[in-house]
């Protein structure tokens, strides 16, 4: 399998795993989201080890390795993006598989399985017509103030969602034209759905408009806009005013 097809099939493998552990019956809220993180990233690290043993390998769930830093090609993966959504039995959870060239989100496939869908770079679909008052994506628990005023500002109406790639992919699917996040995130949480974002033509920066750039030292990245490229400059400049 080429980079692309391996992102799309562990994304797809993974996602399966987690529906079969959550269909036992046997776990229920915060053991079940346990179990299920441990167990997909188990598969996902364990198979990218031998299926790419040269590159290097950044997950949420697996104690950091500084090898990465001085590889040229590092995977990225969060094997479980909204655990609270995937113990809930709900369907806004997803997860990432990403494949970062010199820091740049480059392959990715976000699975959202809650839906059956697998969304990736290398199979990018035209995007859906934008709706004529645009929406605008923010957390279902903790909507980030920022995002609200600029929403406030440009008439958009907020559509709350669960995990990153719930929300990043719903953008790609055509159900909302912004996700603008500021409330904190991990390299993790928006590494692939960036990759797909951008693979379908969609805008993908930091909230200053400066790239958003993997394989850092430090993985905290709090702040991104993923939007339809009308949007981008619109939500950046409001964005900046306030800072």
């Amino acid at each position: 399998m080429n980079d692309s097809e391996l992102a799309a099939h562990l994304a797809d493998v993974a996602g399966r795993l987690l529906l079969e552990v959550r269909a036992s019956g046997l776990l229920s809220l915060k053991a079940l989201g346990k179990a299920g993180d441990q167990t997909a990233n188990q598969f996902l690290c364990h198979a990218l080890r031998e299926q790419r043993p040269d590159d290097g390998l950044l997950s949420e769930e697996e104690k950091d390795n500084a090898d990465r830093l001085s590889k040229s090609r590092v995977w990225i993966i969060d094997p479980v993006d909204g655990t609270r959504e995937y113990g809930e039995e709900r369907t806004d959870w997803a997860v990432h598989v990403a494949l970062a060239i010199d820091g740049v989100p480059t392959i990715g496939a976000v699975a959202l399985p809650g839906l059956g869908l697998i969304l990736r770079t290398d199979q990018p679909q035209p995007l859906p017509p934008a709706a004529s008052k645009p929406r605008m994506l923010v957390s279902r628990t903790r909507p980030a103030p920022e995002a609200v005023a600029v929403a406030e500002k440009i008439g958009a109406d907020l559509v709350p969602m669960g995990s990153a790639g719930a929300k990043a992919m719903a953008v790609v699917r055509g159900e909302a034209e912004i996700y603008l996040h500021t409330g904190g995130q991990y390299e993790w949480d928006s590494c692939a759905p960036a990759a797909v974002a951008a693979a379908y033509g969609l805008h993908i920066s930091r909230v200053d408009g400066s790239p958003l750039v993997y394989n850092q030292a430090d993985v905290y990245m709090p702040d991104l806009l993923i939007c339809r490229p009308e949007w981008a400059e619109p939500v950046l400049d409001l964005v900046r005013g306030a800072a």
